[in-house]
């Protein structure tokens, strides 16, 4: 699966999960500012991920996050690590 795979891959997630507008995910936007998700939601999330792309995320994967670019690559990441 390619970088562009894996982004579009977490983009349709977001849109058809969280119902977050297209137009707000952007590379450099701020996460959470732009999801707007709660505590639950992003416990949904990581659900989500990890069930789509086979990967473990923890509280360290977060930890720096502040932007879509940011969780793309760790997400990213943890695939090639797999």
């Amino acid at each position: 699966m390619s970088n562009t795979d894996i982004k579009q891959k977490i983009n349709d997630i977001l849109i058809e999960e969280f119902e977050v507008d297209e137009e707000v995910i952007k590379p450099g936007a701020p996460l959470k500012e732009s999801l707007d998700l709660d505590s639950l939601d992003y416990v949904d999330l990581v659900v989500l991920i990890e069930s789509n792309f086979g990967v473990k995320l923890g509280e360290a994967d977060f930890s720096g996050m502040t932007t879509f670019q940011d969780f793309y690559n760790v997400i990213e990441k943890k695939i090639a690590a797999k």
